[in-house]
């Protein structure tokens, strides 16, 4: 079979200091995500969709967060990374999905710019929505933001 599908989750705590990064956009907001890249967890969680969609490891053993090369790296290198990667894997992208899980900030007003700009990456359609916990866990206590992520594939023909 040519398709296969990859799910992917991310999650970060805030922290001071920092730019707050979602789906390769800055997103303005008083604090960023720690990580050891930029934190962006829209784009980790889709890079472990496509990552898993196309057989390959998971996005710590890809880009392993105690390797300096991959400090502070943003999550359109790690996107474009994970592309080629997917690519020589003998895969295209078909189109990618993530749902980002926080009470704040809002997510719609970046919605577009986040699904533009990854789409751009990928060469694929890249969906954004977004939801809350009602309150509950460490993303309703505002303490950070997750995402889940789908990813489709397809193989690509002679390879």
């Amino acid at each position: 079979m040519g398709l296969r599908i990859g799910n992917g989750v991310d999650a970060h705590r805030f922290g001071p200091g920092r730019p707050l990064m979602l789906g390769t956009v800055p997103v303005d907001h008083p604090e960023g995500l720690v990580g050891h890249s930029d934190g962006d967890v829209v784009a980790h969680a889709i890079c472990d969709a496509l990552l898993a969609a196309a057989g390959g490891p998971d996005i710590g053993a890809l880009f392993p967060p105690g390797d300096p090369a991959w400090e502070g790296v943003s999550g359109a290198r790690l996107l474009t990374e994970t592309l080629a990667h997917v690519t020589a894997r003998g895969y295209r992208v078909v189109n990618a999905h993530a749902v980002v899980v926080c009470e704040a900030p809002r997510i719609g007003p970046y919605r577009e710019s986040m699904e533009r700009s990854m789409s751009g990456i990928l060469g694929a359609p890249v969906g954004v929505h977004a939801t809350t916990t009602e309150g509950m866990g460490f993303t309703g206590r505002r303490e950070g933001i997750g995402c889940q992520a789908v990813a489709l594939v397809e193989s690509v023909e002679g390879a």
